[in-house]
């Protein structure tokens, strides 16, 4: 080759370089090269964020409408801010207190009975699983009908139910279901205008921030009479001290203490039926919880 092409050669193939490494840089940049990860993004990552974008210049697509519960009556809270408690009935209830850490009963109940409380609703909306409101039910026949009942297989979502504790006559506390735990205890319902909706085909429940709490019927009871001869006072005794339990370890006000027959919005529920409010705030004052 003569001295005087020589120059030409090297500036051709150092053009040729050049656009190979060119290309070499769109194609990292358009496809991202192995390794990459960590460093900037790629031109085709930037694309598709801009793809993605909101169109109304980077706000957040707005929340699905919630669903809301029908009109309901307000419920006008029983358990008043009594703050006189006799010392005695303080130091018998503080005593039961102690004696149910060991003596109550506690079950195993069927899986189908039962479920997880759930962290998001139908619509994807986060949920605060803690429960806020305690419900109050009878099992209308005796606690052991009750007791069968939760320990029996139901594949059928209309046969399942449970309960968080059942209170017997003679005041024995049994504890079928972890606080935890969503219990299935009252179905279309709400309380204060509030339920959470699970399944976008059906209506919205308490349950999932809720606690149920079932006195076991008197004998008189088991019919569908409006009412019965009344609970005893080895009931009321223990559901106070269980109720306390409940309203200090999760801040549940005692205006948030309700019946099934409020919550149930089907109209169908009058549990529980002759329930005394005076006996239940007596023993709540005595425990230190109404003010």
């Amino acid at each position: 080759m003569t001295s005087s092409l020589r120059p030409l050669v090297l500036a051709v193939a150092g053009a040729g370089v050049l656009s190979l490494g060119g290309l070499i840089w769109l194609g990292r940049d358009l496809f991202g090269a192995p390794g990459n990860a960590g460093g900037r993004a790629s031109l085709l990552d930037l694309l598709e964020e801009v793809r993605q974008s909101p169109p109304d210049g980077g706000a957040s697509p707005s929340p699905p409408e919630q669903v809301l519960p029908p009109p309901q009556a307000a419920w006008r809270a029983p358990l008043g801010g009594a703050c006189q408690a006799d010392p005695a009935l303080r130091a018998r209830l503080a005593g039961l207190a102690e004696r149910l850490r060991y003596e109550s009963v506690r079950l195993r109940i069927d899986p189908s009975n039962y479920g997880e409380r759930f962290r998001r609703d139908a619509f994807g909306q986060p949920l605060d699983t803690t429960p806020q409101v305690v419900v109050l039910h009878e099992t209308v026949f005796g606690i052991n009908s009750a007791i069968n009942t939760f320990m029996t297989p139901h594949p059928r979502d209309e046969d399942q139910v449970s309960y968080h504790t059942l209170i017997g006559l003679d005041g024995q506390v049994v504890e079928a279901l972890d606080p935890a735990k969503r219990a299935f205890g009252a179905g279309n319902s709400a309380f204060n205008g509030r339920w959470v909706v699970t399944n976008p085909e059906l209506a919205g429940s308490i349950n999932n921030f809720a606690l149920h709490l079932s006195l076991e019927t008197p004998l008189d009871g088991e019919n569908q009479g409006s009412r019965h001869s009344g609970y005893t006072a080895a009931q009321y005794d223990a559901l106070a001290v269980v109720l306390a339990r409940w309203m200090r370890r999760y801040g549940i006000p005692p205006s948030n203490i309700t019946t099934h027959q409020h919550v149930d919005l089907g109209g169908e529920r009058m549990d529980p039926r002759s329930f005394d409010w005076r006996e239940l705030q007596m023993r709540l004052a005595a425990l230190g919880v109404l003010c």
